[in-house]
């Protein structure tokens, strides 16, 4: 149904959600389930999730007041002077690694430097779909290996693994899929040669920054610095999401002389910019919570509609009966991968898939002897690696409204993310990247 509706008859997004979750009410109907239990069901499905959806509203907020503290306009400032676009895509893929390593968040690495990478891309000539694909390969490079991330630590601990023997465990398909990733983008960057801005198109752009913010890189770009400590702290990211909200509100009425009830009112929906450059204007007038509401809402009908598909049973006898029939470990762990896929599109939510395909394979792991550590590997590899290329996944969908770019336009440049599965996949059937199996302490 979301696939025909989507694809051949185009219909809104929304609509079909809602009539998918029509139809599974009643197939959980006929099972005996009653509408009581399958609302239950519903929300304990958006329950598992709340996490993600505070944060939804908290980086709609995070984007507003970096763009009325200058933060954005700062990163802009001083990054297009020295990122020509031969080395742009290459180095943009290493700059969003290493902020969401050290941040342990993907969706805050895309909400702050993905948003600033747009702008310079645009600025370049460079197509916007090809730079959000480089952005959402950093960014999930980095939350997949950090081990202060939500789905790293989820996914050690549903598998029953050691967090670092996990993190371990994806360095051997993760790293070789960073490094085909890199030359591939470095290829397509070497197609925009001859995009280099001219250096009197570069002063326009930081002149028009320059008359409209005060952009002394110590205070613009500390609420950036504020995220960054607290996260390395390992305070949960609401706490700090909500800290550097704070601090970039006070520069932007303390340093930017900005009017505080005006960037009160930006963080429900953000106004455009007043630099006199039309893209750029556009560029830093998005945010605010109201810029997450096609977001959320997809996002809660997502959530109930997998809320249904799990508690009710469906997912469950759909895979068992796959597991059942597997004889060797390259399939089990092919299966793993590709079973983390089919729960994104049918839950909407990689926390969900993670959680229930660890609990539905631990067994025969541990039958055939392999190591947890590649089962949690291959589940993030299937859950949190794919999640980014679904629409209506809650990642995806959060991709989308904030990079500005639909998902099924960025996704063929998310190359982190198609490709880490795949080399997972083939890695297990040529036998590499096995962990000696262990009991984790």
């Amino acid at each position: 149904m979301i696939s025909s509706g989507l694809f051949v008859f185009e219909i809104s997004l929304h609509v079909i959600m809602f009539l998918a979750l029509i139809w599974v009410v009643i197939q959980a109907s006929w099972l005996g389930h009653s509408f009581v239990v399958v609302r239950q069901m519903m929300n304990h499905g958006i329950s598992k999730a709340l996490p993600a959806l505070y944060i939804f509203l908290l980086i709609g907020m995070v984007i507003a007041s970096y763009m009325q503290s200058g933060t954005i306009a700062g990163l802009l400032y001083y990054g297009i002077d020295w990122l020509s676009p031969v080395i742009f895509l290459p180095v943009g893929l290493i700059l969003c690694s290493c902020m969401s390593v050290a941040t342990g968040t993907s969706w805050g690495t895309v909400g702050t430097l993905g948003i600033v990478m747009i702008g310079i891309g645009e600025a370049m000539g460079i197509p916007a779909p090809l730079v959000a694909g480089m952005v959402i390969s950093g960014a999930t490079f980095g939350d997949k290996l950090s081990p202060i991330s939500d789905t790293t630590n989820l996914a050690a601990m549903s598998a029953d693994t050691g967090l670092y023997r996990h993190i371990h465990s994806m360095l051997y398909t993760t790293m070789p899929t960073l490094v085909i990733a890199m030359g591939l983008f470095i290829v397509l960057g070497i197609q925009f040669t001859d995009k280099a801005l001219p250096r009197a198109h570069i002063e326009d752009i930081r002149s028009a920054l320059e008359g409209a913010y005060q952009l002394n890189p110590w205070i613009t770009l500390s609420p950036l610095a504020v995220m960054f400590v607290l996260s390395m702290k390992r305070f949960a990211p609401e706490i700090s999401m909500s800290a550097s909200i704070l601090f970039a509100m006070l520069i932007a009425v303390f340093y930017q002389g900005k009017n505080g009830i005006d960037v009160l009112n930006a963080l429900w929906l953000n106004t455009g910019g007043t630099t006199g450059i039309d893209s750029l204007d556009a560029l830093l007038g998005r945010g605010g919570i109201y810029s997450m509401a096609w977001t959320l809402l997809l996002s809660v009908m997502a959530l109930a509609l997998g809320g249904i598909l799990h508690y009710a049973g469906f997912l469950r006898v759909l895979l068992v009966n796959i597991i059942m029939h597997i004889k060797r470990i390259s399939t089990l762990i092919a299966t793993t991968v590709a079973a983390g896929f089919i729960g994104n599109i049918a839950m909407g939510e990689a926390y969900i898939s993670i959680i229930l395909n660890c609990q539905l394979f631990k067994s025969t792991y541990e039958e055939k002897a392999v190591d947890k550590a590649v089962l949690s590997r291959s589940v993030e590899e299937g859950a949190t690696l794919t999640a980014a290329l679904i629409p209506w996944t809650t990642t995806g969908t959060f991709y989308a409204a904030t990079l500005g770019i639909a998902t099924l336009d960025y996704a063929p440049y998310a190359l982190l993310n198609l490709l880490s599965p795949c080399v997972s996949i083939i890695m297990a059937f040529l036998g590499l990247g096995m962990l000696k199996h262990t009991i984790s302490r």
